[in-house]
């Protein structure tokens, strides 16, 4: 039976319509400028390297600079929803900007990973929190890394300077914990912003408590600040540094002052050097090559690798959710939260991850490293 031309023509279109309905849109909104910016080139960079199907489906990454400002993030995350109708957000770089996002992404019900490392934006799993996941290391993991390594090297007190913000502040509290467990007494805590160009007065306390360490909780290249501050004040005691600094561009702002630093960080960061029998060697190199061979050698960090993991994260989840419900619906975004909340076994580039109802992380100890800044390059601590 032959058509009429304009039925053909209406079916034509609506078939047309239908296939780009199909396509799945994941909404992105990353630091890529702004003082956290170090952070979020590399974010972004990666998305450019995540899949273009998933499962059959056509995977569109709609990408948008917050320039590390709450606000913007919030904009973005309701353009994205709003106007681009997206299935999933991905962001933002910075806790802050994460925490401001999750009353918009809980209200429209869109499922959202973070990139950002603050336990509080995943903990706990409330009413509004059921919607949000995330793939940096938790702090309370690295700030236990950080208190056994002062431990067993003979450190018994702690200085204490971080951001004045909720990324500072949480690393506070979660270092207190890991502190008291390993019977450690920090003698001076301390504040600044991201976008400060002195913190000489904060400093000048610190070494004043003669502490036998300093931990400085502070990400991307503004916390080189209170490193240089502290060797040009002349400290000579152990500086610590949290997974927030473990890219190039730290080491580059911070130089010869940086010398001697221990931090830990995602195993991806020394990926060549973990031992073969390491469980996330394997899945680390993955996207170390990747990346490099898109922006060559010696360009990754472990941030871009927060946002490969967000994508292997969809790429494990999306194939479920496409069984209950088809993208750009309501359905498809509460199957892909559900799909996302019983994830198992994904090797990433960061660790291991096996989500659950009460776990939007997923990753255990195999999860971090202890890393040592010598001759400006990253060395493995066994």
């Amino acid at each position: 039976m032959l058509l009429p031309k304009r039925l053909l023509t209406l079916l034509t279109a609506v078939g047309l319509s239908a296939a780009a309905w199909a396509d799945i849109n994941v909404g992105v909104t990353v630091s890529a400028t702004g003082p956290a910016a170090s952070l979020g080139i590399p974010e972004k960079n990666t998305f450019s390297l995540l899949p273009k199907t998933i499962a059959g489906q056509k995977v569109n990454y709609i990408i948008l600079d917050d320039a590390s400002d709450t606000t913007a993030a919030v904009t973005n995350t309701r353009k994205l929803i709003s106007e681009n109708k997206v299935d999933i957000v991905i962001g933002s770089t910075i806790t802050p900007n994460s925490l401001a996002m999750i009353d918009v992404v809980a209200e429209a019900q869109v499922p959202m990973i973070s990139m950002a490392a603050s336990a509080r934006i995943v903990e706990p799993v409330d009413a509004k929190r059921r919607w949000v996941f995330k793939t940096p290391q938790n702090d309370i993991q690295m700030a236990l890394a950080i208190a056994s390594h002062m431990a067993d090297n003979g450190v018994r007190t702690v200085g204490f300077i971080g951001f004045a913000d909720a990324y500072g502040e949480g690393w506070y509290q979660e270092f207190v914990k890991a502190a008291g467990l390993k019977k450690l007494q920090i003698v001076a805590n301390e504040r600044y912003n991201r976008a400060d160009t002195s913190v000489t007065g904060q400093v000048l306390k610190i070494v004043a408590a003669r502490p036998d360490a300093v931990l400085i909780a502070g990400s991307g290249t503004p916390a080189a600040l209170p490193q240089k501050t502290l060797k040009e004040r002349g400290y000579g005691g152990k500086i610590y540094q949290t997974h927030g600094v473990a890219n190039n561009d730290f080491l580059r702002v911070c130089g010869k002052d940086c010398e001697g630093t221990f931090l830990p960080a995602g195993p991806v960061l020394v990926a060549e050097q973990l031992p073969n029998d390491h469980p996330v060697k394997k899945s680390a190199l993955a996207y170390v090559q990747a990346y490099e061979a898109a922006y060559g050698k010696g360009t990754v960090s472990t941030f871009g690798g927060h946002a490969w993991d967000a994508g292997l994260l969809l790429a494990a989840a999306a194939p479920e959710a496409l069984k209950k419900a088809q993208p750009g619906t309501p359905a498809f975004r509460a199957a892909l939260r559900d799909a996302l909340e019983n994830v198992k076994n994904v090797p990433g580039a960061h660790g291991i991850f096996n989500m659950s109802p009460t776990d939007h992380l997923g990753l255990d100890q195999r999860a971090r490293v202890m890393v040592k800044v010598e001759n400006g390059t990253w060395k493995y601590q066994p």
